[in-house]
């Protein structure tokens, strides 16, 4: 399963909020939505949010195992 528990820390870090990524970024709140909950999203997210956040892939997503 993928988390995306590492992007609300990274976000923390950065002083950043969901309200600035989908106002001042254009990231759509469907998305915002979809990792909330460890739904699927495409690649070019992740990389847009690396790109916003200055930041690497696992900033952001953490790979775990599923038992």
């Amino acid at each position: 399963m993928m988390s995306f528990a590492p992007l609300w820390k990274t976000l923390k870090e950065k002083n950043l909020s969901t309200y600035k990524l989908i106002n001042e970024y254009g990231i759509s709140k469907g998305t915002i939505d979809n990792l909330k909950h460890n739904r699927n999203v495409t690649l070019l997210t992740v990389e847009q949010l690396c790109h916003i956040l200055d930041c690497k892939v696992e900033d952001i997503v953490v790979y775990i195992k599923d038992n």
